[in-house]
């Protein structure tokens, strides 16, 4: 365990978590026990503790709940960077890697193949991942005022840096228009997902999405810094400057438009693309260089995901596009 703390009296009493108790003014690093490799080696949590010298909100932070998705990670060291215990108030709780044992091995799953992200808000008696929820929910997120979850695109697939969040919940749009993404979908919360059970216990969580698995993406880990200080910002923890931004684009659905032959794809949309019904977004041709087919749009809308795999069968998901709703 190692902590650095900042000059001066403290304000405040200090916060505790996981045994640990993390003065005013400070910034403290530990891990927190998860359980044993098979050759004997511990795995921990890790954890990173922001705690102001000022009265706040105590917020968390969470990445790699899958163990591939690492630009959440990326983002977290950066909002941290730029976020000073001495001066800050209120606390933040980071938690940059969740699956650790997904993210040791390269893998978006636990080593029995379960999804932690549909393990909460899990069990002491479960699965690994119910155990790991668990551990989560009761050590960090039920301290917890507000939220932020990291994700990036799976399986060959690279997502716009966008928030998806429950709209209809005015606190929750409120800050989803603060972290100024290029969308904000509305999305509602799914069975066994940390944002679900975050909710449940009354956490205000904004998911953020952007990038790919298993790489940097610089824009989306910039997105997803500067929305996040923004957020902090806005709830008064931290003082930042900021650009102005364009208006967030608001989403109430959205559709995967899939392959309609199989064979070697072309892209012909980017992601932030703005489409409209039937516009060409894809060309599909066999080894030969001969087209087979092209995919067009249903309708009109803006283009947040899309696959990087060139091969596809007949029905794999290529582009996604969210419908943008009208002021």
């Amino acid at each position: 365990m190692t902590s650095s703390a900042g000059a001066g009296s403290a304000r405040r009493d200090p916060f505790s978590i996981a045994g640990t108790a993390v003065p005013a003014g400070t910034r403290k690093k530990f891990e927190i026990p998860i359980a044993n490799l098979m050759s004997g080696t511990p795995v921990s949590l890790p954890i990173l503790v922001l705690h102001g010298r000022e009265p706040g909100p105590t917020l968390w932070m969470t990445a790699a709940i899958h163990g591939d998705e690492l630009c959440g990670v990326e983002i977290i060291r950066r909002v941290l960077d730029a976020v000073r215990p001495e001066t800050m108030s209120g606390t933040i709780v980071a938690v940059p890697i969740v699956n650790v044992h997904g993210f040791n091995t390269g893998s978006r799953y636990l080593p029995d193949r379960r999804d932690l992200n549909r393990s909460f808000p899990g069990s002491l008696r479960g699965s690994l991942a119910s155990r790991i929820a668990k551990l989560l929910m009761t050590e960090v997120i039920e301290l917890c005022d507000v939220g932020i979850d990291f994700h990036t695109g799976s399986d060959q697939r690279e997502n716009l840096p966008q928030i998806r969040a429950d709209l209809d919940d005015p606190k929750t749009a409120a800050l989803a228009r603060v972290f100024a993404p290029p969308v904000a979908i509305h999305s509602r919360v799914r069975d066994g997902s940390l944002r679900q059970a975050a909710t449940d216990v009354g956490s205000t969580v904004l998911l953020f999405e952007g990038g790919e698995a298993l790489r940097f993406s610089e824009s989306a880990i910039r997105a997803g810094a500067t929305g996040a200080l923004r957020v902090l910002n806005h709830l008064g923890m931290f003082k930042g400057t900021f650009p102005p931004t364009s208006p967030v684009l608001i989403s109430r659905s959205s559709s995967w438009i899939r392959a309609t032959r199989s064979g070697i794809l072309h892209l012909d949309s980017d992601l932030g693309d703005h489409v409209a019904a039937g516009d060409t977004i894809a060309t599909i041709h066999d080894p030969f260089g001969q087209r087979l087919g092209v995919v067009t749009t249903r309708r009109p809308g803006l283009v947040i995901g899309s696959t990087h795999s060139p091969l596809v069968n007949r029905g794999d998901a290529i582009v996604h596009i969210a419908d943008i709703a009208s002021d």
